[in-house]
């Protein structure tokens, strides 16, 4: 039976993320939210991922503030954000009432719709989440991270799906990250998703390979009920699928989204003036909107390749190049064939290169050590069990859930904020838990902004809104 389309527009999220290093301001979404309220989005994502580092980090901004800001702004759609199972949005694993805590608070301050992923697909990672995110009225979206090895194929994709179900899932995401999901697999993969589990299905691609709009074209035909676009400024590329083209495209069909063209042009024109000040600031490389198949060909992320080329070039050895990626699947393999998704996309990089400058494994990095003691959780697939003995020697991996072995901690973090003298809200003690050196400093800063404010006016100095841009050059991905 024919359906609508549904979309979810990231382009106050990921598109910026994919293509800007998450440099959007508050200040440069503001102006379009009422045109974006009034077009009818399944959601818009504007939250989590890279954005709440970024915020803090290098936009001088308080991310809770700007969740709020945006549900005043957007009170006809759903907010939506990319949560990182027991990572939350940092980098290492929190106890779980540092979690709850999270979702509880995400989901007062405006969020909808959390999608849950973690990058080894290990369900236990997803459990704390997913239970929070139900308990205080978030719509759970848990995520499949797509990949393509050995292990991965679609009656695993299709089991880790009943799985989420029964783990209390509203929708399934597929997150092809690496936009490796190409459009006959989608169609497959899809199919057997609507057959199989009774929730909507919602896919998310890049274009990095330029196959997006092919694939989500072959997942409609095959009953997909969402998919993730970003308007044309900042669409294609390492980002989505332009929601322009794909509305004109099924427009007057069985299809049809029922968006109006004129009003996504209106938002679009908006975010062109965005995307020009982006590149003026040196946020937006045009690099990012080229077409990369060597994803295809090596399955790794753009993203990644550009990364490996960073760490070549600090060490001399471009000319290594075709070496390290040769020598990604064999550590892939040794690995147990972890998905290829922030962080397990940079430790098996780092140690591909590792491998050749230095010999193989003769040098293990601590996140490698990490992975193979089972510290982020359940490898997919077979570990070599001679590489894991030459990492972590006679040490017995873990095989509980890992966030088992976390005592809770949200109250030594909102102690610390307390006696420091930086507690003004709760999501505070939830900033500095995730991020504590850039929480400080942000929180620093807010003091000694607000301590000018309440000076005489000719003492306080106009700050410069573009001078967060000149200081920092490091890029923030997820």
């Amino acid at each position: 039976m024919a359906k609508k389309l549904m979309i979810t527009d990231t382009i106050l999220r990921d598109a910026h993320q994919s293509q800007a290093a998450t440099r959007m301001r508050v200040e440069d979404m503001l102006p379009a939210c009422e045109i974006l309220d009034s077009i009818g989005y399944y959601s818009l994502e504007c939250w989590g991922g890279a954005t709440f580092d970024s915020c803090l980090r290098f936009l001088n901004e308080d991310p809770w503030d700007r969740l709020r800001k945006l549900k005043k702004a957007l009170p006809n759609t759903k907010l939506q954000m990319l949560f990182r199972g027991q990572n939350i949005l940092g980098y290492k694993h929190y106890a779980d009432d540092v979690v709850e805590q999270f979702c509880r608070k995400a989901i007062e301050n405006g969020i909808d719709v959390v999608r849950i992923f973690d990058a080894l697909n290990d369900v236990r990672n997803l459990e704390a989440a997913i239970k929070y995110t139900k308990k205080y009225g978030g719509i759970c979206e848990p995520a499949i991270s797509y990949t393509i090895s050995p292990v991965h194929n679609e009656d695993y994709f299709v089991k880790l799906a009943k799985e989420l179900v029964q783990m209390g899932a509203d929708n399934i995401c597929i997150k092809d990250m690496a936009n490796l999901l190409l459009p006959y697999d989608a169609y497959s993969l899809v199919k057997r998703l609507k057959e199989e589990v009774d929730v909507p299905i919602h896919l998310h691609t890049h274009n990095t390979t330029g196959t997006g709009d092919m694939t989500y074209l072959m997942a409609m035909q095959a009953g997909v009920d969402i998919v993730d676009c970003a308007l044309s400024p900042l669409a294609n590329g390492t980002a989505q699928p332009a929601t322009e083209a794909l509305v004109a495209t099924l427009k007057g069909t069985e299809h049809d989204t029922g968006y109006d063209l004129e009003k996504l042009a209106q938002a679009a024109k908006h975010f062109r003036g965005v995307a020009n000040k982006l590149k003026e600031q040196g946020s937006l490389d045009p690099k990012v909107l080229n077409v990369d198949t060597n994803t295809l060909i090596y399955q790794v992320p753009g993203g990644m390749l550009s990364n490996l080329i960073s760490q070549l070039k600090q060490a001399n050895k471009e000319e290594k190049y075709y070496d390290v990626l040769a020598e990604i699947p064999v550590v892939r393999k040794d690995f147990g064939y972890p998905p290829l998704v922030t962080p397990s996309s940079q430790i098996v990089g780092t140690q591909a290169v590792f491998n050749v400058l230095m010999g193989r494994y003769k040098t293990f990095t601590k996140e490698s050590k990490a992975v193979l003691a089972g510290e982020y959780g359940a490898l997919p697939g077979e570990v070599n069990e001679e590489v894991r003995r030459m990492a972590i020697g006679d040490k017995q991996p873990i095989t509980c859930r890992p966030a088992d072995l976390l005592t809770p901690e949200l109250e030594k973090y909102e102690q610390e904020v307390r006696e420091m003298g930086y507690y003004e809200q709760e999501e505070d003690v939830l900033s500095y838990a995730l991020f504590p050196q850039v929480a400080q400093k942000f929180f620093e800063a807010r003091k000694a902004a607000k301590e000018a404010s309440a000076a005489p006016a000719a003492e306080a100095a106009p700050a410069d809104p573009n001078k967060v841009y000149n200081l920092y050059v490091e890029d923030v991905t997820i």
